[in-house]
């Protein structure tokens, strides 16, 4: 799985780096990046995911 930020919707909630900090960080901008797309346990991954407020994560199945 890859995970991306859409940067542009991204508001800097900050639910996901709160629910998987191993995964997910608020940059200096206070936007969302990816520290390591297997960094928390897949739930977790799903709970931050689904706790964004505008939807500006993004994953990706790898071929």
């Amino acid at each position: 799985m890859r995970i991306k930020i859409d940067r542009e919707l991204c508001i800097g909630d900050g639910s996901c780096a709160s629910i998987a900090p191993k995964t997910f960080k608020l940059d200096l901008e206070g936007k969302a990046v990816v520290l390591d797309d297997y960094g928390d346990d897949d739930e977790t991954i799903k709970m931050a995911i689904e706790s964004c407020p505008v939807q500006a994560i993004i994953v990706e199945e790898e071929k």
